[in-house]
């Protein structure tokens, strides 16, 4: 994806931020400069317009001071490092939540073109942890993808980190189907994650272990399906999946059977090692939330302990005890690169729940596979992940 043109860009408002725009034949996609949110993104601009990615119901409103920049922004996709609410500060650093990447205001670096690609580069300079992150999003004519790759540079010691994707579903009661691929361990948030006297309501039972997400405790010690989604209205909850550390390419997927596509997200599992869904259903009703931010979950693909932040990401915890990582080290000397890939296909009728995503030998598509055998493929560079 070389790119040799290099023009200036223009940035606008939209839907309540200032960000600039990317475009492809197939994708148009805004980029917030506080923050560095992905959204709104348009995929098969100039024909179905699928808006998958949520924007919150407050974007153009007032902002009140007091509301801090992420949630200011709050929309699609955003980058966290640290991933979460870092209320605790590790040896001297105390990160905003999900991170200066999520919050700080980016610069832009330059967007350039070629035959095929274009990509949109902004970075963004540290200050807690001083370093650099380096956001370039890429898109390519025919292909219903955005390639996201952050890199982060200048910086040592632990670091959990993660996208935070956000969807807003149609609102009929199940009206997508989720999945991810094999995980080896799954468990509800360990600690109330809301509570009623703070007007937060919560259906899960906290710190219960699952091995499929269509079976997941519920506080009245009952069971639900996590896989059919808009549902338990009024609550939020927050689950997380480890993957199995055998996969080569991890994956997350929503099938909108009426809709007639899938959204994916594809990523290196030695990388980003864990699932979190969080699962907004209208359950918050302070400000800003209201009791309106429904039909909506976010598929935050992370290497964290669960959203708890960096202070207990990085010292040993009930996850890190059972052998799963919840932080990367980062070495000043070696820049890191996260890459992800989003995007969606176009689906036959029938298709059900995705139960596999599988490369092409080719490795420019993948072709993702239902549990009633149906198939359908998306033009992809999946050595895009270096997986």
């Amino acid at each position: 994806m070389k790119a040799n043109k290099v023009t200036p860009l223009v940035k606008r408002k939209v839907q309540g931020q200032v960000s600039w725009p990317i475009r492809s034949q197939n994708v148009e996609a805004w980029v917030t400069e506080m923050g560095g949110h992905l959204g709104p993104v348009v995929f098969d601009r100039s024909d179905k317009k699928i808006q998958p990615y949520s924007v919150a119901p407050w974007a153009e409103e007032k902002p009140d001071a007091s509301l801090p920049p992420i949630l200011q922004a709050l929309r699609g996709d955003f980058f966290c490092a640290p991933f979460g609410g870092n209320g605790t500060a590790f040896r001297g650093e105390k990160h905003p939540a999900h991170g200066e990447t999520a919050n700080g205001k980016w610069v832009f670096e330059s967007i350039a073109t070629d035959a095929q690609a274009t990509t949109l580069h902004v970075s963004l300079k540290t200050t807690v942890r001083p370093g650099q992150v380096d956001k370039k999003i890429t898109l390519v004519d025919g292909q219903n993808v955005v390639y996201s790759l952050h890199t982060l540079s200048g910086m040592s010691g632990p670091m959990d980190l993660g996208h935070h994707a956000m969807l807003h579903f149609p609102d009929r009661p199940g009206s997508g189907l989720v999945s991810v691929s094999p995980f080896t361990y799954g468990q509800v948030f360990p600690q109330a994650f809301e509570s009623p006297e703070n007007r937060g309501y919560n259906s899960l039972l906290a710190g219960a272990e699952f091995s499929s997400l269509e079976k997941v405790p519920l506080m009245n010690g009952e069971t639900t399906d996590l896989t059919r989604y808009p549902a338990r209205r009024g609550f939020e909850d927050l689950v997380m999946m480890v993957a199995d550390s055998q996969l080569q390419l991890a994956w997350t997927a929503v099938v909108f059977p009426q809709e007639r596509y899938a959204w994916f997200a594809l990523r290196n599992p030695k990388i980003l090692r864990n699932t979190v869904f969080w699962i907004s259903n209208g359950g918050r009703h302070y400000p800003p939330w209201n009791g309106r931010h429904t039909n909506r979950m976010g598929l935050e693909d992370v290497t964290a302990n669960f959203h708890l932040g960096l202070a207990e990401s990085a010292k040993p915890n009930p996850l890190s005890e059972k052998g799963f990582e919840t932080c990367l080290k980062l070495n000043a000397r070696k820049p890191l690169d996260v890459p992800y890939i989003m995007g969606i296909a176009f689906l036959p009728a029938g298709f059900e729940r995705v139960v596999a995503i599988e490369p092409e030998a080719s490795r420019q598509a993948i072709t993702l596979v239902a549990s009633n055998g149906k198939r359908a493929t998306a033009a992809v560079n999946v050595d895009f992940l270096k997986v």
